[in-house]
């Protein structure tokens, strides 16, 4: 078995009694991308931080190629631990070149950390500023000579913190997939921090999803959106719809049909839980919908509440007959009905989450 890049085990952290980071274990393999998921407040950056050796933990072990590098007695510095680090602010010496930012640190001769210099520049397409200064570039060309300062030492780990929420949206894919690729290149493991499902799923090899100090699902982005672990995964990467029902011999009956609820007791309560994109809309036919089928189960009527276009695809709220509340609907291209029209909506039901209510 490959032994793991990057290993932590049951990491803590605790801040005036409140542990900020309760146990968290992670490995990451050579050359892959893991993104530590989750809201603002989580403990994302700590764990960053404990791993690069600018913060202690008070509990837990990290490992780099299956050598201990921190415990909380043992602990090598941040310098001699060849992880990179690159925070969201960028964080370039204003007053040095942008060759000599980027060969901040390197040993060797003056041409030698030139020509390391030179050599990432041209990767990232920024040979020709070696010599520029960082206020003469935008925020993107001074993210790329971040990252390329981040890589010149050949760091076996790169940690990434947010490095992209400063970037204007044009060009923040570009700039992440071209970061991508020379990290690749460079054979770092990453771990990197976001609160942007799009850009996890968009750079990850694997997803770990953090919430209040805790990893609670770890998986390929296919995997953690697909099969989620709890109604608060579900809504952490999209919007949602939330049905809640009683349980009765396994089932749940509701106005879409019954739901299979296996092992909730009888009387026990389950949200059912469903995307705005998984929901079909169909006329109404003087009071009639379309014939139920096993795929999407039973119509349910409902009138527009609200429609918008968004671009890439049209949002429409309905009121529902059943309980007067509002479900979303996602619809591709244009679709905007007006108020007050009454449709019936389908749901997908291969498409549906079950989970009991706790508590």
């Amino acid at each position: 078995m490959q032994t793991p890049r990057l290993e932590i085990r049951n990491l803590v952290r605790r801040f005036e009694g409140r542990r900020v980071v309760d146990d968290v274990s992670l490995t990451i393999q050579p050359g892959h991308v893991t993104c530590l998921l989750g809201p603002s407040g989580c403990g994302k950056s700590t764990t960053l931080r404990m791993i690069a050796g600018v913060d202690m933990q008070d509990e837990g072990e990290i490992h780099v190629d299956g050598t201990l590098i921190c415990d909380t007695v043992f602990r090598i510095p941040p310098e001699r631990r060849q992880i990179g680090l690159m925070f969201q602010d960028f964080a370039l010496f204003p007053h040095l070149s942008v060759g000599d930012n980027v060969a901040f640190g390197l040993k060797g001769s003056k041409a030698e950390k030139r020509k390391r210099a030179g050599e990432l520049l041209e990767r990232v397409g920024l040979s020709h500023y070696i010599d520029e200064f960082p206020h003469q570039l935008s925020g993107g060309e001074q993210q790329r000579v971040a990252l390329a300062r981040a890589l010149a030492p050949r760091p076996k780990i790169m940690l990434m913190d947010e490095p992209f929420s400063g970037l204007d949206n044009r060009l923040r894919d570009g700039i992440r997939d071209e970061t991508l690729a020379l990290l690749k290149e460079e054979g770092a493991s990453v771990l990197l921090v976001t609160h942007e499902p799009e850009e996890a799923m968009r750079m990850a090899d694997e997803i770990a999803l953090m919430r209040d100090g805790r990893i609670v699902q770890r998986g390929a982005p296919y995997n953690i959106y697909n099969n989620p672990a709890d109604k608060a995964a579900v809504a952490f990467f999209s919007d949602i719809n939330v049905l809640r029902g009683e349980v009765q011999g396994a089932l749940t009956q509701t106005p879409f049909g019954q739901f299979l609820a296996p092992g909730v007791p009888d009387g026990g309560q389950v949200d059912i839980v469903f995307r705005p994109q998984h929901v079909s809309i169909d006329f109404d036919r003087n009071g009639r919908g379309p014939n139920p089928t096993e795929l999407a189960g039973t119509p349910a009527r409902g009138v527009v509440e609200r429609a918008r276009f968004m671009g890439s695809e049209s949002l429409v709220e309905f009121r529902m007959d059943f309980n007067d509340e509002v479900l979303k609907v996602t619809v591709p291209n244009v679709f905007i009905p007006k108020p007050g029209t009454p449709m019936w909506l389908t749901v997908r039901r291969n498409r549906c989450f079950v989970f009991p209510v706790k508590g």
